[in-house]
């Protein structure tokens, strides 16, 4: 029996604002759109019809920098709940964590985290000195502007590093180039980089050694996923870039495979869960979050990103490993938008005098 209740989807509406995603200089096969908004607004009908199983009244809603038209569409509808697929409003992910704000102000509950989760979540460098305040081990790092001038000795960090920009996500600039072993290749691809997307910098130390994932749902950690690298030419560095989660037929996308639940000792694996559990707390995190994590080693895990409101179409990571758990694509996207019904449900002024 389905529910009796309105639910919109929100999602931003695919745009591309760079003219390269993938980091990589346009004559190594740069790709010029943002494959992972168009991805997910491709996966929309499907995840309408799971909902439609669980509740009588389920919409969408493409949302851009129109506000006066979101605002109307919204309150026209007047959904029980939003369930909250906005990353970006036309390209700007700044923008995430000003839509969710926008669901405050017009007093509707909307999936996932909170507007100040999103935003210091964003923002890489903010991440890491919440993380590190609370004790959680992350890489050294250092940020850089456009134009800045630096030197050699102003890079305080033992190489190999990694180059980040600061406020994307999506592994959006994230390439075989973004892995520096000295200072000279670190000068040439903080150019390309800076050149391409305008954007601050984050230097980080890169932690040799296994890529976890660690999915977090209303504050319980699914299993564990690892990225299996095994095929990947031994020059190409070990970590998850753009080409690897959407360019399909890359040598990242097919050598860079997911297994769940990951291969961890009885320890490790409890060690694990507990540091991501902490992550996600102490970074405000609500209803789902994906922790990152590398494990170097010497088989110290290190967070290198808390993900709030992860991708969750049904081909993802955070799907895979709800599944690992038992629980079916349907089942997640009822879950989580269960999450905000309940609130609604709980809140006093909703309740009967």
């Amino acid at each position: 029996m389905r529910t009796k209740a309105k639910i919109l989807i929100c999602f931003n509406s695919p745009v591309s604002i760079f003219p390269i995603y993938n980091g990589k200089p346009a004559d190594e096969k740069s790709d010029s759109k943002d494959l992972s908004e168009h991805s997910f607004a491709s996966n929309m009908l499907e995840i309408e019809n799971h909902l439609r199983t669980f509740f009588t009244d389920v919409s969408s809603l493409a949302v851009d920098r129109d506000v006066n038209r979101t605002i109307q569409e919204i309150t026209k509808y007047n959904p029980d709940a939003i369930l909250n697929f906005v990353e970006s409003v036309e390209g700007i992910a700044h923008y995430e964590y000003c839509m969710a704000g926008l669901y405050e102000l017009l007093d509707y509950e909307y999936t996932g985290n909170v507007p100040q989760t999103l935003g210091n979540c964003l923002d890489k460098k903010r991440t890491k000195e919440i993380l590190y305040s609370n004790g959680i081990k992350t890489p050294g790092a250092i940020t850089l502007a456009p134009n800045q001038k630096f030197s050699k000795k102003d890079i305080d960090l033992n190489y190999p590093l990694i180059l980040k920009l600061v406020d994307e996500d999506a592994s959006i600039g994230i390439s075989e180039n973004s892995v520096v072993n000295n200072y000279k290749e670190l000068r040439k691809h903080y150019n390309f980089l800076t050149k391409t997307y305008n954007k601050k910098l984050i230097v980080e130390e890169y932690i040799v050694g296994r890529e976890l994932n660690c999915a977090v749902l209303g504050g319980k950690t699914l299993p564990i996923s690892e990225i299996d690298f095994t095929g990947l030419p031994e020059n190409l560095p070990k970590i998850v870039t753009y080409d690897g989660k959407w360019i399909e037929g890359s040598t990242y996308y097919n050598y860079t495979k997911p297994v769940c639940p990951a291969k961890l000792e009885s320890d490790l694996k409890i060690q694990i869960e507990e540091i991501a559990a902490n992550a996600y707390n102490v970074l405000g995190c609500r209803d789902y979050a994906r922790v990152d994590i590398r494990l170097s080693a010497d088989k110290i895990p290190y967070v290198i990103e808390v993900n709030p409101n992860p991708d969750v179409s049904s081909d993802s990571g955070f799907a895979r490993a709800a599944a690992a758990s038992g629980k079916n694509y349907s089942e997640l996207l009822f879950t989580i938008t269960n999450f905000a019904l309940q609130r609604k449900y709980d809140d006093p002024k909703n309740k009967a005098v």
